[in-house]
């Protein structure tokens, strides 16, 4: 008999925004995956760890690669290809056995999150289940505050790794927008967002919901890169109210 493979959203970042829904999943999972760069901590298993089961095996899916290599270069293609291939047979072994596995994801596993690597490899061959998770830029405009959009507004959501013109046009044409994959392409969104005549509405949160949140308007924060868990949000509430 094969097994169960079920993503599960962890949320962005504090642990009593896991849905019940998610608690169960991994209360009754054989097996736990999770995403990691290798030597570093996984931050979705250390917010869903208290639910494991007792017994539960883990199984820890490494990126060989991040940031080291640019995205576009083959070298990066190549080598994360292989990875998410080696993650999904790995998964596969498991549910071969008739296992039920739970692979964690931040935010929700289909929005910009590495599961979704794991179940179009899987999801043809296997019984599959996803849990949505409280994504990182809705926890992130609830922490400051912001309402984002209303009305007719149209959100657009951005990569921070669009080249900086394509990101001014972008933010040009959108009434709200939030801004992901901010890291070191920081200094290149801030430019973006004076070219589009964003900046001043511009509001930078830092590990929106974890205890060590912080956030400050884009324009008055210091100039250099930011940390992984960082969203930049421009809120249309104002334009259209």
């Amino acid at each position: 008999m094969k097994g169960h493979l079920i993503g599960v959203g962890v949320g962005p970042g504090d642990p009593d925004l896991l849905t019940l829904k998610a608690v169960k999943a991994l209360q009754s999972a054989d097996v736990v995956g999770y995403f990691a760069k290798a030597g570093n901590v996984s931050h979705a298993r250390t917010v869903a760890a208290a639910h494991f089961p007792p017994g539960a095996v883990e199984l820890p899916l490494l990126y060989p690669v991040t940031t080291e290599i640019h995205r576009h270069d083959d070298a990066y293609r190549t080598a994360i290809a292989a990875f998410y291939d080696a993650s999904a047979a790995a998964v596969a072994e498991h549910l071969m056995a008739g296992r039920t596995v739970a692979v964690l994801s931040e935010g929700d596993p289909l929005f910009y999150g590495s599961y979704m690597h794991i179940h179009v490899r899987l999801a043809g061959r296997f019984q599959t289940q996803v849990i949505p998770g409280v994504t990182g830029m809705s926890g992130c405009w609830s922490e400051a505050g912001a309402p984002i959009a209303q009305g007719d507004d149209v959100l657009m959501v951005l990569p921070g790794t669009l080249d900086e013109d394509e990101l001014a046009r972008r933010l040009a044409e959108a009434d709200a927008a939030v801004i992901m994959k901010v890291g070191r392409n920081l200094p290149k969104i801030r430019r973006a967002l004076a070219a589009a005549g964003r900046l001043e509405k511009a509001v930078y949160v830092e590990r929106g919901t974890m205890a060590d949140c912080a956030l400050i308007p884009l324009a008055e924060r210091a100039e250099g890169p930011a940390p992984y868990f960082a969203i930049v949000l421009v809120p249309g509430w104002e334009r259209a109210a």
